[in-house]
C-alpha cells in the first residue's frame, strides 16, 4: 500500500555524494521524509559532492533565494591537459609541457599562481563550459554537444569574491577555494586560469562546502539519513534535521503583525505599514521584499510600495 504524502515544511542540507545527480538525491530526500513537495536549491554535477539544499513543502517557494545566495567550492586543477568538458568526464582537447619543462618548485609555482589570481576576482566575464544546462535555442547544451554539434555560449559577467590556494604540495596539480556568486562555472574558472599561466587545466574534484547560511558542516549524508529513517520516531525523528523556512530570508527587513492585520493580510488586503503595531521609524518605506512573520512564523513575502505593503507569495502554514 502506498503511504500518503505528507506536508513537510522547511530545509535540509545534504552532503551530496560523488556520482550523484542533484536530482537523485532530492528524490531520495524526499521519499525518506514522505514528503508532499520538495526542490533543490542549486544543481550539482554529478561529479560534484558537497552542500545541496532541499527544501521542503512550502520552504520550495524561496528557493530562489538561496539560488542567489553566495556560495564556497574548493576545487582541483590537474595541470597540463584541457578537456572537452573542463573536468575529468570529457575528452583530452589540448595538451601543454610548458609547467613540467620548466621544472619549477612548489613556491614558483604558487607565486606565479598568486600572480594570476587577481584577474580572477571582482566582476569578470567568462565563458561557461559546453557541456552546461545553459540553453540554446531551447535546448540543452549539454544536451547539444553530446550530439556533437557545435555550441558556442556567450560570454557573461559573474562575480567572484575571493579566490585562493589551498593546497599545493603535488607539482602536477593545485587545490583552490573559491567563493563566488550566482552563475559562476568553477570548471569555467579553472580553464581560465590554465591558460593564464600559460600550463592548461581541468578540475578532478569539485566541492561545495557552503550555499549562503548553509554549511558543509550543517549537512548530513544520505547514507546517515537513510539510518535515521529506521529509527522509532520518538528516538530521532527526521523532522528535527529540518531548518526554517526563513533561513535564507535573513538579509532581507522582517515585520511581525497581530491577528487581526494577519487576517486582513491572508484576505490580500494592502495595509500602510504605519498602521502595523509592531511598525518602527527605521524601517522602509520602500523595499522589493519583506518577510512577515505571525506568531513566530513565516506568513508570507511582501513587498513595500508607498509605505503599503503589497503580497508577493504567502505561506500555507
Amino acid at each position: 500500500m502506498k503511504l500518503k504524502k505528507q506536508p513537510v515544511h522547511g530545509w535540509l542540507i545534504i552532503d551530496k555524494p560523488h556520482g550523484v545527480g542533484s536530482t537523485q538525491a532530492l528524490a531520495k530526500a524526499r521519499w525518506l521524509f514522505n514528503a508532499e513537495k520538495a526542490g533543490h536549491g542549486g544543481t550539482l554535477d554529478p561529479l560534484a559532492t558537497g552542500v545541496l539544499p532541499i527544501a521542503f513543502g512550502e520552504a520550495t517557494k524561496t528557493v530562489n533565494w538561496a539560488m542567489d545566495e553566495v556560495k564556497t567550492y574548493q576545487f582541483t586543477v590537474k595541470w597540463g591537459v584541457e578537456t572537452s568538458t573542463d573536468d575529468l568526464e570529457g575528452e583530452v582537447v589540448a595538451t601543454s609541457d610548458n609547467l613540467k619543462t620548466r621544472n619549477l618548485s612548489n613556491a614558483a609555482m604558487q607565486h606565479e599562481i598568486n600572480a594570476a589570481l587577481p584577474q580572477f576576482i571582482g566582476a569578470v566575464q567568462q565563458r561557461p563550459p559546453i557541456y552546461s544546462a545553459i540553453k540554446v535555442d531551447g535546448e540543452r547544451s549539454y544536451d547539444l554537444a553530446r550530439a556533437g554539434e557545435a555550441v558556442e555560449l556567450a560570454a557573461r559577467e559573474v562575480k567572484i569574491d575571493n579566490v585562493k590556494i589551498i593546497d599545493s604540495e603535488k607539482l602536477t596539480e593545485t587545490t583552490f577555494e573559491v567563493t563566488c556568486g550566482k552563475g559562476t562555472y568553477v570548471r569555467s574558472l579553472a580553464k581560465d586560469i590554465g591558460r593564464s599561466l600559460g600550463w592548461l587545466g581541468h578540475v578532478t574534484m569539485l566541492r561545495r562546502t557552503r550555499v549562503g547560511p548553509f554549511s558543509i558542516d550543517d549537512a548530513i549524508s544520505l547514507e546517515k539519513l537513510e539510518e535515521l529513517s529506521h529509527r522509532p520516531p520518538s528516538e530521532n525523528s527526521l523532522l528535527r534535521l529540518l531548518r526554517p523556512i526563513e533561513t535564507v530570508l535573513d538579509g532581507i527587513p522582517a515585520l511581525a503583525v497581530m491577528d487581526t492585520e494577519a487576517q486582513r493580510l491572508r484576505h490580500g488586503q494592502r495595509i500602510p505599514i504605519r498602521q502595523i503595531a509592531s511598525f518602527r521609524e527605521d524601517f522602509p518605506e520602500t523595499a522589493e521584499v519583506v518577510l512577515v512573520t505571525y506568531d513566530e512564523k513565516p506568513l508570507g513575502l511582501f513587498s513595500v510600495d508607498n509605505g503599503t505593503l503589497k503580497t508577493i507569495r504567502m505561506f500555507n502554514l
